[in-house]
């Protein structure tokens, strides 16, 4: 047996393979857009290596997209092929897999932690164990899961640097900011191309209302993410929301145009970024034009898919902002659907908290404030398990709050922001501030339905 770049012992019987095998690896922990073409010529050259089957189904499942499960399957099934003469780490990978298809993601984890058992220095299962608990809303597990790692990775192992990026991402979603910085900077030293780090220090920014660092900190580093997959434009869309906290409207949609939506993708990520940042321009009362025609339609085909409340609950951003009633009411009606059967994880969530969570979308879009204040406020403590971050998820707190404001309701209101000031270790972004405003308004008598947010 012959060793990976993380001295993993690979099945794999070629040079060639194993260089370009190499190379898959390091650009799954880069995001690098170039990874697939690098699994590609692994599977060209042993389309037998069960790993790179595994990893091909596995990457496809994270693209959230229901059509693409049948290359998930094709997946597994040729590496379940190949299964016997496949290592018992390798096997894992594979059992991963097929876990997910089944539709217990957690499980998909837990094989991942096991490799980590035996191998703690497999930065391949520990990028994939960060990866599925993002998705799963998991931060405390991200976290502890990197931490238990962490003595195996020699300053000199491949991976020590995207290790350290994933840490400090774990760090700023469990609240450690000052950590999370110093971290995220180190891992970026370490690892130039380690966009997720990057971000990460991003996401510190965003979560002490400190915007004019960010772009600071963000402001010749483009190298950083310019190889990246379509995660460049969520590094782009962070930059896109500081300067709208700053009140440059003007920058934050050059970015939306030029960046953020530069390839109209109806990749789901592609579509959260873009229908959040719309959605956070309108509630500070910016006009947007037509730039929710095509991320509507795009959604409205998606309103059968059912592969994540996450994507859903985007989807209908688009819905609600371009006023599609029909197909508002088609995708909520699915949510529910779903969550009465919870046969899968998935499911899961379309119960708890999506369907508290679309209601209040639909009734807001219904101008129905009050009730759309009712369902939205009733999700908020288990938003978490709709995955993603803290920064993308409040779209949803913001759409919360403006309607409980325009509901009347500032005592509520109030709260929320104390919690979401707290959850901020005493931070206040300027929306924060704007609302805080809105509220002593309230109070006086006026009306802040009719009154601009900042």
């Amino acid at each position: 047996m012959t060793q990976d770049i993380f001295g993993q012992e690979t099945s794999l019987s070629t040079d060639a393979a194993r260089t370009s095998w190499d190379a898959a690896q390091m650009g799954v922990l880069a995001h690098a857009a170039v990874t697939a073409d690098h699994l590609g010529a692994v599977l060209e050259a042993e389309p037998d290596f069960a790993l790179a089957q595994a990893i091909k189904g596995l990457s496809v499942l994270m693209l959230g997209r229901s059509e693409l499960l049948p290359m998930a399957q094709d997946a597994l099934k040729a590496a379940k092929r190949s299964y016997s003469a496949a290592l018992p780490r390798e096997r894992k990978y594979v059992d991963a897999l097929d876990a997910w298809l089944m539709g217990r993601p957690s499980q998909s984890i837990a094989l991942m932690e096991q490799v980590l058992d035996v191998d703690p220095a497999d930065a391949l299962a520990m990028k994939l164990s960060h990866g599925i608990r993002f998705i799963l809303g998991d931060a405390k597990g991200m976290r502890t899961s990197v931490e238990r790692v962490m003595p195996a990775y020699a300053p000199d192992h491949a991976g020590r640097g995207y290790l350290l990026g994933c840490h400090a991402f774990a760090l700023e979603e469990t609240g450690a900011y000052e950590k999370a910085g110093v971290t995220g900077r180190q891992a970026l030293w370490m690892a130039p191309d380690d966009a997720w780090g990057l971000h990460a220090v991003a996401h510190v920014h965003d979560m002490t209302g400190d915007a004019a660092a960010g772009l600071t900190w963000l402001m010749g580093r483009e190298e950083a993410w310019a190889h990246c997959n379509n995660f460049r434009y969520h590094v782009w869309w962070h930059k896109a929301l500081m300067h709208l906290d700053l009140g440059q409207i003007d920058q934050a949609l050059t970015l939306y145009d030029t960046e953020v939506r530069k390839d109209k993708t109806d990749d789901y990520r592609d579509i959260s970024n873009a229908t959040s940042l719309l959605m956070r321009l309108e509630l500070d009362g910016v006009a947007v034009g037509n730039r929710w025609e095509e991320l509507s339609e795009l959604c409205a085909n998606r309103c059968e898919d059912g592969s994540l409340i996450f994507a859903d609950l985007h989807y209908l951003l688009a819905l609600v902002g371009r006023d599609r009633a029909a197909e508002t009411r088609r995708l909520v009606s699915r949510i529910h659907a779903d969550a009465k059967s919870r046969n899968t994880e998935a499911q899961e969530r379309m119960a708890t908290p999506g369907c508290d969570a679309a209601n209040g979308l639909e009734a807001f879009g219904d101008g129905n404030y009050a009730l759309a204040f009712t369902h939205l406020a009733r999700a908020r403590n288990s938003m978490q398990l709709a995955g993603g971050s803290h920064a993308q998820r409040d779209v949803f707190e913001r759409m919360t709050i403006d309607a409980g404001l325009r509901a009347g309701d500032f005592d509520a209101v109030e709260a929320i922001l104390d919690d979401r000031r707290a959850m901020r270790a005493g931070g206040e972004d300027n929306y924060a501030l704007a609302r805080r405003s809105l509220i002593s308004a309230g109070r006086t008598g006026l009306d802040v339905q009719s009154m601009p947010a900042e």
